[in-house]
């Protein structure tokens, strides 16, 4: 999987509020209706762009099959189905509907993408799982909010090597390149875990199965 970062929340109102918030620079964190989901254990992994993030929580997946009170979530974006991701792709008018109807517990729009954390979260965060999701970094407010129980997995690395996964992924141009090494969201607060994913993707990906085996 490649390493994909979220970014700046949806606006509640529409889509299409939240592309002229983007473009303008405001950057905000929004989910529908006043529901605490829980009482399971959102885990989001954060981090920018090329940190590994997938591929930790692949690693994570392969690791932890065998635990049925942990699941690990597939999200909606509006980018078409590749291999760096395996996401349920959809467009706009199927993701503002989405977004109106209620049916995303989290959802955000980042480098010219909207994201979302689907229904089926919510029902095993009902059910009192673990739901692993690879996060935005500003939407994490938003999700304190929204969830009762919110851990958050922080995983980077440097720049050069930021870059170098970047690239090698061959999704984005130069200037969507230095548009996602640029953005740099502060955390909400400490992550209940710290990654520098710079070494084997084994290595880090243990420390991130290791923290979900003790939830």
């Amino acid at each position: 999987m490649s390493e994909n970062d979220a970014g700046e929340s949806l606006a509640q109102d529409s889509l299409a509020q939240d592309s002229l918030a983007q473009e303008g620079g405001a950057q905000e964190s929004c989910v529908p209706g006043n529901r605490r989901f829980g009482p399971g254990v959102l885990v989001l992994v954060v981090g920018p762009s090329g940190a590994g993030k997938d591929t930790l929580i692949g690693h994570a997946r392969e690791r932890l099959a065998a635990r049925t009170d942990i699941r690990f979530a597939r999200r909606r974006i509006t980018r078409a189905a590749d291999a760096t991701e395996n996401h349920i792709a959809l467009d706009e008018d199927a993701f503002a509907a989405g977004v109106a109807a209620g049916r995303f517990p989290l959802h955000w729009r980042a480098n010219g993408l909207c994201y979302a954390l689907g229904e089926e979260v919510a029902e095993d965060l009902a059910a009192g799982r673990i739901v692993v999701a690879n996060g935005s970094r500003a939407a994490v407010p938003e999700a304190r909010e929204r969830f009762l129980h919110v851990k958050l997995v922080h995983v980077t690395a440097p720049p050069e090597v930021l870059a170098a996964r970047i690239t090698a992924r061959g999704r984005e141009g130069e200037v969507a390149l230095a548009q996602r090494l640029a953005r740099e969201p502060v955390l909400d607060g400490e992550p209940d875990l710290r990654i520098l994913n710079v070494g084997a993707p084994f290595e880090a990906g243990e420390r991130l199965a290791a923290f979900l085996r003790g939830l």
